[in-house]
């Protein structure tokens, strides 16, 4: 473990179906551009081929789509297995930016303050008008966007992950495909002794969207609800969390489409196989309830 911030090696992991290569070469250029030591880059097709990529990128062309977690898997691998090449890998969308030129050494000086520290979790902001949407604030209690803190969860393609957490924590679990990936990274990285920090001054670009746009996300929402809960939650505390979300779920009104997709997807998550069952310890779910998310909710 490096002890000072200008020897921490950073990888970046950029997955992409190809149908964005101004973006993905955009953000490609803001990740070179940041200060300090380069930032090694690797770049996943995921079931797609890729477009021209500047000299020294890392790159792998899958033949079919691994889904989020399994793409971000291959990019890890890029950097050697769990990517010891690399002391941390940031997990960046492909139509991201990074408008700040000094996130590197934010992320280097994070890392090497506090060895404790496993995750670190971005603000995404819109491009145009710069505001944060309030599920991209990992915390039950938003408040305000631009107040960093300690969390239970990060975002996906916004976020560097300590490659020291993956041995004992494990990857991203593949077979979520989508939705829900990092809560099981975080939860198995609390549980392992790990940190995870929300920081409101290391910032990426994002345009503005709803998740609902993407075809199965009613489904995999349940479904991996589901998932997350058998394979992380102590027996108790499964069928409290599922209710709770059960209820919340109905109580927000989706349309009849959105609602049918998501009782199927909870269905699915029941009666499916949802990989290894690790229970976290009971000292995880006091550390979660201290830090505002308890896992009923």
């Amino acid at each position: 473990m490096s002890a000072r911030p200008e020897e921490f090696r950073l990888g970046a992991v950029i997955i992409t179906m190809g149908n964005r290569p101004e973006e993905l070469n955009a953000l490609i250029d803001s990740v070179r551009a940041q200060e300090g030591p380069a930032v090694e880059l690797a770049v996943v097709g995921n079931g797609a081929p890729l477009p021209a990529l500047p000299e020294g990128v890392r790159s792998v062309e899958l033949p079919e789509n691994l889904g989020i977690p399994g793409g971000r898997n291959v990019g890890i691998e890029l950097f050697g297995p769990d990517g010891r090449d690399v002391d941390a890998v940031l997990f960046l969308d492909d139509d991201g930016l990074l408008p700040n030129t000094d996130s590197a050494r934010l992320l280097r000086e994070a890392f090497t303050a506090d060895p404790h520290l496993g995750i670190v979790s971005f603000r995404i902001a819109d491009p145009v008008s710069g505001t944060t949407q309030r599920r991209h604030v990992p915390r039950v209690r938003v408040g305000d966007p631009m107040r960093s803190s300690r969390v239970t969860t990060f975002l996906g393609g916004a976020s560097a992950v300590r490659t020291a957490v993956f041995p004992g924590a494990g990857q991203l679990p593949a077979e979520f495909f989508y939705a829900h990936e990092e809560t099981d990274l975080a939860w198995r990285a609390i549980d392992a002794g790990w940190s995870i920090d929300y920081r409101s001054d290391i910032v990426l670009y994002h345009p503005a969207t709803s998740p609902a746009r993407h075809a199965a996300y009613f489904h995999n929402v349940a479904r991996n609800r589901v998932w997350l809960a058998r394979r992380n939650l102590p027996a108790l505390f499964v069928p409290l969390y599922l209710g709770t979300w059960f209820l919340l779920t109905v109580a927000r009104r989706p349309s009849a489409d959105g609602l049918k997709a998501w009782l199927g997807g909870f269905r699915a998550g029941l009666r499916g196989p949802c990989g290894p069952r690790r229970p976290m310890r009971w000292s995880t779910v006091w550390r979660l309830t201290r830090l505002g998310r308890p896992p009923v909710i």
